[in-house]
């Protein structure tokens, strides 16, 4: 698509909202703060009393009848800081309650595409906005073609949390100083090029939601892709299902943290996990308690909804809950409204929930342990999270994860060699590793190698003690160690021995182990079947039986 013509955006038809509808959205209701770039042709026109004669896109605005702005962030560069200064005494000068917030923002090329979007998206990460308190418009008449896409993307992104507004010139009975302004309409689809890269920047979110790890799982990665879809366009309830350890706690945490990136939550994030809630105390956690409700409510409590309050409460294993809590907090979900405990009046608090469970909800719902209503509620957007044995492929990427983290909290950088990687590795991704704990037993198990090298190098002896231990751990002593062939063969060959081979592979090898040299190990392993045989080489024969298992003399008789 041709840039110069892209971002003509009022030459598209249906685009524009009238401004007699801006007030409908209640913009007066709260300060209103326009962003947008210092033209500096637009704005520009020689001082002195001819000015005034002018159409100055970012001076129109201030003039309109209908809109009071209270704040104008104007940015430009250095370059052009007489001019913004002389724009700021104009506004000044016509809408004395304006303030006008100049920044500094500079380009080595205002028409390099990722340079101008990469500097306008750190703007945005870093301005303090605070829908809740103020309204935006984001003035995109004036600045380059390039900068006006990229406020485009970023507005439709939520990074910047306003609505898009357009001048023009012309409507006016002061001559054509007035002009007119315009709502846009923000819908991509009309917009190939910007829609490309609107992908791009989708497909970092999806990243961001899972730690930056690239996961190479197919059905995984399509699973949050999904999820980066419903968490930047709806504030409906999501639930998360998934064995314990497979991570539904961290990814809440990470949904929570996309959001409030993209300002569209202000409040905390709030987790608890229900099955440590119990009795009476459940109710007062949750929902809050008035001084004197009951035996040592010596003062008023919050409560965990009441604190999630513009912000998410994550309830984990939210089948743990009560009758009567569940019943609470499907209200709480419905109306945003619920009653502390000992209150006589409601209190508000408007959160998103995210629910966690390892449990089978329909079937908690057929035995009467869970409302069929509040499942219904919590049933729109359900995603089940695979446990790590279901994901051999991503073990290697959440490795790599697993040793950032531990460098993070000690201070202190661990990696492996490689003959200890892959032996772990190979372990790993074999069906010998059940990970019931999933990505908690990858990280417990990283911490451990990581601790016991002191070096800063996980080497082979460190790996193997590890297996060792991963293999009581999960009863899988008998059938890993107990013959000694987890020493000698890689996991998945191990794994694929019938008991047959491998009762008779582990007799080979403790004959061998017992024997001078290869000729005297195969004289005792083929004593009866040699004295039928006229001639015979039972070293060779030796040889090749353990070739079939990649073994040989060497390592077997240490």
């Amino acid at each position: 698509m041709d840039i110069s013509h892209s971002c003509n955006l009022h030459s598209v038809s249906n685009l524009y909202i009238s401004l007699d509808n801006i007030l409908s959205y209640k913009i007066i209701m709260k300060p209103l703060v326009v962003i947008g770039f210092l033209g500096s042709t637009l704005d520009a026109a020689k001082f002195g009393p001819s000015r005034w004669n002018k159409w100055r896109p970012s001076l129109s605005i201030a003039m309109q009848e209908d809109l009071r702005i209270d704040r104008f962030v104007l940015l430009h560069g250095k370059l052009h800081s007489r001019l913004a200064d002389q724009i700021a005494e104009d506004i000044e000068s016509v809408s004395p309650e304006t303030t006008v917030d100049q920044k500094f923002l500079e380009f080595d090329d205002p028409w390099e595409f990722e340079e101008v979007y990469g500097k306008l998206l750190d703007f945005a990460r870093d301005y303090p906005f605070d829908p809740d308190k103020e309204d935006y418009l984001i003035h995109i008449t004036t600045g380059t073609h390039v900068a006006q896409i990229c406020l485009f993307l970023l507005t439709e992104a939520r990074y910047l949390p306003g609505r898009l507004l357009q001048t023009q010139p012309g409507g006016s009975v002061k001559g054509n100083v007035l002009g007119r302004v315009s709502m846009i309409d923000l819908d991509l689809s009309r917009y190939d090029s910007i829609a490309s890269r609107f992908s791009i920047q989708t497909a970092e979110d999806s990243s961001f939601l899972k730690s930056g790890i690239e996961t190479k799982n197919h059905a995984f990665n399509t699973l949050i892709d999904e999820i980066e879809q419903v968490a930047g366009r709806s504030k409906a309830p999501i639930l998360l299902t998934g064995p314990t350890g497979a991570g539904k706690s961290q990814l809440a945490r990470r949904i929570y943290e996309l959001k409030k990136l993209k300002h569209q939550v202000s409040g905390r994030f709030v987790e608890v996990n229900c099955a440590t809630l119990r009795g009476d105390s459940a109710m007062s956690a949750l929902f809050g308690h008035t001084k004197g409700a009951f035996t040592g409510a010596a003062s008023e409590r919050a409560g965990l909804l009441r604190t999630a309050d513009n912000g998410m409460l994550f309830l984990d294993e939210i089948g743990e809950l009560g009758a009567d809590e569940q019943a609470m907090i499907l209200r709480a979900i419905e109306e945003k409204r619920f009653l502390p405990v000992g209150a006589d009046s409601e209190v508000e608090s408007d959160f998103q929930l995210i629910a966690g469970t390892n449990k089978d909800l329909s079937e908690a719902v057929s035995n009467g342990l869970f409302r069929d209503d509040l499942l219904a509620r919590l049933n729109l957007w359900t995603f089940a999270l695979p446990g790590l044995a279901e994901r051999k492929e991503d073990i290697e990427p959440n490795l790599d994860y697993e040793l950032d983290r531990y460098a993070e909290r000690e201070g202190s950088r661990v990696t492996f060699n490689k003959e200890a990687r892959d032996r772990y590795l190979n372990y790993a991704t074999s069906s010998l590793a059940k990970w019931p704990g999933n990505f908690r037993d990858l990280a417990a198990s990283v911490t451990r190698m990581a601790t016991l090298s002191p070096e800063g190098r996980i080497d082979r002896s460190t790996a193997d003690m590890e297996i060792g231990k991963l293999n009581r751990l999960w009863d899988n002593g008998a059938i890993a160690d107990a013959d000694g062939l987890a020493k000698l063969l890689d996991y998945e060959t191990l794994n694929a021995l019938d008991p047959f081979d491998r009762v008779q592979l582990n007799e080979v090898i403790r004959v061998c182990g017992e024997s001078k040299n290869m000729s005297e190990a195969g004289r005792t392993l083929f004593a009866s079947s040699r004295k039928r045989r006229k001639s015979s080489n039972d070293a060779d024969r030796l040889k090749k039986y353990l070739a079939r298992f990649d073994l040989n003399w060497q390592l077997v008789s240490k």
